[in-house]
């Protein structure tokens, strides 16, 4: 497929999905932000994304994010890394990512703070400006189940919402981080609408102690009506932009 075509398609999916979300936003004060989660997909769909009005893009593997990041900068781009987080993955992570969505643990929190100041240092030695603070949300697992996920299927991830509070504090207090909400999956087979109504009480808490943690990240293709219902600030949707993933290589 030519760049003209992919680019036409593109279009007339962006359009779909933020026809959907002008729709379910009706009456709200604002329309959340959209992130466009191009995992998998070349570099040159995110240039064309961008050519299209797309800011916000959304990675979760370090090594294709960071060629990514590499290979468009200069153009303005919100790198927002929603993958779980290996804590040697840090400071690669800290290089190019704007926000990240994973911070699920305490370990993960320290990681991110010593890869921070180390990141400072190598800029400052290069004569480079220091980067911005790291905005890093807290993925809560909203499953309401005690029970381990069943035989082939993969539990969401995420802290327990009693965890939110001390993850909370552990960003605020690490210098070159901050707490900058939450962010959530659906629990496979669960009503959305439930689990996002859960998130954003967890979120009302969390911005009576952090009054600047207001974003809430939820939503994909299938779900996004439910979460803007539920007051989601950012939706991440991946395939009803980009069409099928590709097969991983």
């Amino acid at each position: 497929m030519n760049s003209n075509t992919r680019k036409a398609e593109l279009a007339a999916n962006l359009e779909r999905v933020r026809a959907r979300i002008t729709r379910a936003a009706a009456g709200l004060p604002a329309e959340p932000e959209l992130i466009v989660v191009t995992k998998f997909f070349p570099a040159s769909d995110v240039a064309l994304l961008h050519d299209l009005g797309v800011r916000d893009v959304g990675e979760n593997r370090d090594q294709e994010a960071a060629a990514k990041a590499a290979e468009l900068a200069g153009r303005g781009l919100r790198w927002h890394f929603i993958g779980q987080l290996q804590t040697n993955k840090a400071k690669s992570v800290v290089r190019y990512a704007d926000l990240i969505h994973s911070v699920d643990r305490p370990q993960l929190v320290r990681a991110l703070g010593k890869a921070m100041a180390a990141e400072q240092e190598r800029r400052q030695a290069a004569g480079l400006e220091p980067r911005a603070a790291l905005g890093c949300l807290i993925q809560v697992d909203l499953d309401e189940s005690d029970l381990p996920p069943a035989a082939g299927t993969a539990a969401r991830g995420g802290a327990r919402p009693g965890e939110i509070r001390e993850l909370a504090t552990a960003l605020q207090e690490t210098e070159g981080l901050t707490p900058a909400g939450l962010m959530a999956v659906a629990p496979l087979g669960a009503d959305p609408a439930r689990a996002f109504g859960r998130l954003a009480e967890f979120a009302q808490l969390l911005r009576q102690e952090h009054p600047g943690a207001d974003m809430i990240s939820a939503g994909m293709s299938q779900d996004l009506e439910a979460a803007v219902a539920a007051g989601a600030t950012h939706l991440r949707v991946g395939s009803d932009v980009l069409g099928p993933r590709p097969a991983v290589r």
